[in-house]
């Protein structure tokens, strides 16, 4: 701006002065006086200048700088910087590339410095059924190796250059060479993840060579769930071109390295695809095949239903046998401990009565024992004389009446202890006798 503003300058300056020399008449030249017609073109001289020795350079944002000497350097920091009236060539740290699917009138987003849109494009799979495809690139420029840096700014001279004729062309022959690889059902059967690696491995480390070959179409199908698993023949079998990835002698990827984004020192940050509009022939046949895989569990399901059903009978059953087992086991143990009880309760009330017949037999060998000693003494007393009832009864009464007369005995109050030798005790004896015998003889 500052360059064509400069130049615009030069320009009105030597021109006011060239027409003031050939038009002599008043009007508007009379303003450009001689003077301002030189300030004019010095102004833009002066603007041209600094135009062509200086520049800012942007955040985010790396410059290759060619100098009219020859020489050339790279800036990566943002600021004012010397360029000597070279030429810059600008490229942004990182690109966003995206094809975007257009649908309903949409606008294509506008492209800009280090953002690039462009339509989705259509693309065949391996079975022929073809798709918009929507991708997001982003590329970064390699700002650590300024030689590289230098001579890809040089091969390709612009951004834009760079990206409309070497990324763009990569990112279709990646995702050509990948449709070539599975089939659109492959795609929506599982395979969506091993499509964006093969999109990413290839723009990262070159296309793969692909190599053609045939298999059978018609293939015995296994079904299997959770039941059962059969074969279904799905009848003649016939071939089918296909390709897959060539391989060399020792078994690494084939890939062609002609036209790398490696050799010009780029690196993939992301690359996946964002979305697929299917053709409408494979639209309506996605929902055939919808509500045939929802027909089919459906049914799969019911099928599972019924056998865990009847598995549940069985197990009901077997839940009753057990059941019913358990009871009468817990009976047949009931009447096995009461028998066993009764046993042992047996067995104690048999050694309790042979303790007791015992204990029976030691009485009445005691009783005899006793018998023949009461025995013995009555026999004794009846040589002395005396039936034993006699005798004890004789016994009897002087116990009780010697009790009798010791308790109303009355002694002396005083007595003279004259002994000698000790016997006081005698003395005192005597006397309690002699009163004693004189009361009795007193009765009688």
């Amino acid at each position: 701006m500052l360059t064509f503003l400069g130049i615009l300058l030069i320009i009105i300056g030597l021109l006011t002065l060239i027409l003031k020399s050939i038009i002599k008449k008043d009007g508007f030249l009379n303003w450009f006086t001689t003077n301002r017609s030189i300030q004019f073109t010095l102004l833009g001289i002066l603007l041209s200048i600094i135009t062509g020795m200086f520049f800012y350079a942007e955040a985010g944002t790396a410059y290759a700088v060619q100098f009219v000497s020859g020489g050339d350097k790279m800036i990566t920091t943002q600021g004012l910087k010397l360029k000597w009236w070279g030429r810059i060539i600008p490229l942004s740290y990182e690109t966003s590339i995206k094809d975007v699917i257009l649908k309903d009138d949409v606008e294509l987003p506008k492209s800009s410095q280090g953002i690039y849109n462009r339509k989705a494009q259509k693309w065949e799979f391996s079975d022929a059924i073809k798709a918009e495809i929507s991708t997001s690139v982003i590329v970064g420029v390699n700002i650590n190796d300024e030689k590289v840096f230098l001579n890809m700014a040089d091969r390709n001279r612009s951004e834009s250059k760079l990206i409309y004729g070497r990324v763009l062309p990569n990112i279709d022959a990646a995702i050509k060479n990948t449709c070539k690889l599975m089939d659109a059902q492959d795609y929506i059967s599982g395979q969506a993840s091993d499509f964006d690696r093969y999109f990413r491995d290839q723009l990262e480390n070159g296309m793969y060579q692909v190599e053609q070959y045939y298999e059978s179409e018609n293939t015995n199908e296994i079904v299997g769930d959770t039941t059962t698993i059969r074969k279904i023949n799905v009848g003649k079998s016939s071939k089918q071109k296909k390709f897959r990835i060539k391989r060399n002698s020792d078994g690494s990827i084939a890939r062609d390295n002609s036209n790398t984004l490696k050799q010009y020192g780029l690196k993939i940050y992301q690359a996946q695809v964002t979305g697929i509009d299917w053709e409408e022939s494979f639209d309506e046949r996605l929902d055939l095949q919808k509500n045939e895989v929802a027909q089919t569990q459906l049914e799969k399901q019911q099928a599972e239903r019924e056998y865990y059903r009847a598995k549940k009978e069985v197990a009901k059953g077997e839940s009753e046998k057990a059941k019913e087992r358990a009871r009468l086991e817990k009976i047949q143990i009931q009447q096995t401990i009461e028998a066993e009880t009764q046993a042992k309760v047996a067995g104690f009330n048999l050694i309790k009565e042979k303790k007791q017949y015992e204990v029976e037999q030691f009485k009445a060998k005691s009783k005899k024992v006793a018998a023949d000693a009461q025995y013995y003494e009555n026999a004794k007393l009846v040589s002395a004389g005396l039936t034993p009832q006699e005798r004890a009864e004789w016994e009897y009464k002087t116990a009780v009446g010697v009790a009798k007369e010791i308790k109303d005995l009355k002694l002396p109050s005083t007595y003279i202890e004259g002994s000698k030798n000790g016997n006081s005790g005698n003395l005192l004896q005597s006397l309690i006798g002699a009163e004693l015998a004189k009361k009795m003889m007193e009765k009688k």
